[in-house]
């Protein structure tokens, strides 16, 4: 009766921004919380996705021996890597596929900055359609606000990274002699935009592996804040 009383109260005084701002903070009787608290539970969930998962990705290795999104070869080059194995020249089909997920690590790190950003701009309204939409709602509310720029900001890095970690001379000379075997098919592959598009998706998967840990298992929720707003997902 008092919140019924104080919201019918308030109109004569405040404008309608401090309104929304006050009417933010008192409980949702539809959920049990407040929309801040359910906007600020995902944004948490979804940095500890960022913060343990993300983050991994840049380490050496983090795509390489990360079987969920390890990088393999697009279908022109299976057939390049098959053939090199049986003329002998394993060894270099091996340096091959790892160089490729190398330029992955190297590149992942341009992606915190943005997704910071996007979880940021999520509203109260993406928020409580995220709570209780699927397992993997958040990914995809952040797959949606960050994909487009993330290519624009991958693809290029990308490119350096090929050539940093030394996969483009790598391939080059893979291709080369791929392409001087007898009765080869020529191939040309755009790894840039090839390599960019398997980051992203290892980015998003390892993001969806936290979110859905944090709505399904108790223990993943590790501040008092995710169990209250999640445990309304239960």
């Amino acid at each position: 009766m008092k919140k019924l009383l104080l919201l019918l109260i308030l109109p004569l005084f405040l404008g309608c921004a401090e309104l929304q701002d006050i009417a933010s903070q008192l409980p949702n009787s539809e959920y049990g919380v407040t929309n801040t608290e359910i906007s600020s539970g995902l944004r948490e969930a979804l940095n500890l996705g960022i913060d343990r998962q993300v983050n991994k990705l840049t380490q050496e290795d983090g795509f390489f021996k990360n079987e969920l999104v390890r990088i393999s070869l697009p279908p022109e080059l299976q057939k390049v890597d098959q053939t090199l194995r049986s003329v002998g020249l394993s060894s270099l089909a091996d340096e091959g596929l790892k160089v490729l997920n190398r330029a992955a690590e190297d590149a992942v790190k341009e992606a915190t900055p943005i997704f910071v950003s996007a979880v940021q701009q999520i509203t109260f309204n993406d928020a409580r359609n995220i709570l209780l939409g699927n397992n993997t709602a958040a990914t995809s509310y952040l797959t949606s606000k960050t994909e487009d720029q993330l290519y624009a900001n991958f693809n290029p890095v990308i490119s350096n990274s090929l050539d940093k970690v030394g996969a483009t001379q790598v391939w080059s000379n893979i291709i080369a002699k791929y392409n001087n075997l007898p009765l080869a098919s020529k191939v040309n592959p755009d790894l840039p935009d090839y390599v960019t598009n398997e980051a992203l998706k290892g980015v998003y998967k390892m993001i969806a592996v936290e979110e859905q840990q944090i709505r399904t298992d108790l223990a993943s929720r590790t501040s008092r804040l995710l169990q209250r707003v999640f445990s309304l997902q239960d």
